[in-house]
Parts: C-alpha cells; structure tokens; sequence
C-alpha cells in the first residue's frame, strides 16, 4: 500500500552522524524496513527529502532496494573498521565480499539524486522541495553517495567508531571534543550501561 508522508511514530533512530550509518541501525535491534510504511518514514525523518513531501507513489519494491544497499554499506563499514584496527604495517587485503559490495554501491550511487528546487513558503521565505516525486532509485543513490563520500574521506573514516554497548553493532560517526564518546546513544546504551553499573555497585556493598 502506498504511503503519503509518514506521520505513524516508528521506533526510528537518526543519531550515528551519517544518512549512511543511520541507514544501518534500521537492523537492530531488530529489522525497521520490513514495509513500506516504516521506510517512508526513515526516508522523512533522515532528511532525504524536505517535510511534507508526498511518498505516495512509493511501491511495495523500495523496502528491498534500501535493505540492498543497507547490505552492502554494512560490508564496506565493517571493512574499514576492521583495517584501521590492524597493526600498522599489516597489509589491508578485503575480502570477496567487500569487493563485491564495493561495486554495488558504486552502481547504486549513479543516478541523480532528487533535485532540489527553493519555493516560496506562506510567508514568503524561501525552503527546499523537489522538483517532482523522488524516485526510489534517486533516493537510493543520494544515500550511497553519502556512504561513498564518507569513506573516501580520510578524516571522516577516521571517526567511524562501534557502540561500546553490550551486544549492540550500531556504527556511529564520532564528532565529539577528543573523540570521547562510546555509545551509540547515550540515552540507549549509555544509560544502559550506567544502570549495569549501578547494580553491580549495589552487589558489592550488600553484606
């Protein structure tokens, strides 16, 4: 069924720093694009296109394209997290599978982006719309060209970072003063972790 804008509350997450990385926390803790509807509403919330604009063409097809590419930017993410945690001097020698994933999104990141038009708002400052309805495919490329900018910039690469939390996989971009931040979400896994701790404190002071 197709979707106008979004507006059903999905349990969404738009806080690892990248369009691409929030593209990956859509799996856990367990699968958000498993239909349209939730999708449409990540394609809203992440700002892939501006409030208001009408999904209402998008069909049942765009969940497994964006879960596609999701796919093959999780390969390519796990890739260089791998190779800068090698020794220095080892040698960076990807696999098959990031090969491939490599030239999907390559291919993915072709098309044009939706384009960008400023229109004239009721009180007559200007905002960004689309010059018509964004295509799945559009909207796509837009997120792997973001995958293909952030890790082929040394200095963003170098902030890509894991969750320190228990079980959790979520990648994040860390842009924080001296590169302090652990988790993913402060509010998540943070708190998580202090409530760990809190009760392992009060374990050891019991008699």
């Amino acid at each position: 069924m197709a979707l106008d804008s979004a507006t059903v509350p999905y349990e969404l997450r738009f806080d690892a720093g990248r369009i691409c990385l929030d593209l990956l926390s859509t799996s856990h803790p367990e699968e958000r694009l498993d239909a349209l509807a939730p999708l449409c509403a990540w394609i809203t919330g992440s700002g892939l296109v501006p409030p208001g604009t009408s999904l209402a063409h998008a069909d049942p097809s765009w969940p497994d394209a964006f879960r596609e590419l999701r796919g093959s930017i999780e390969k390519l993410v796990r890739a260089c997290l791998d190779a800068a945690e090698r020794r220095p001097g080892e040698p960076v020698q990807p696999g098959a599978a990031a090969a491939t994933a490599l030239a999907r999104v390559n291919a993915l990141a072709r098309p044009a982006p939706p384009a960008p038009r400023a229109v004239r708002a009721e009180d007559g400052a200007l905002v960004r719309a689309l010059a018509g309805p964004p295509e799945c495919a559009a909207l796509v490329a837009a997120v792997a060209r973001d995958a293909v900018e952030l890790l082929t910039d040394p200095v963003a690469r170098s902030g890509l970072c894991r969750c320190a939390g228990d079980n959790c996989p979520i990648v994040y971009l860390d842009t924080s003063r001296g590169r302090r931040r652990r988790w993913c979400s402060s509010e998540v896994c943070g708190n998580r972790e202090r409530v760990a701790r809190h009760r392992r404190r009060a374990a050891l002071a019991r008699p």
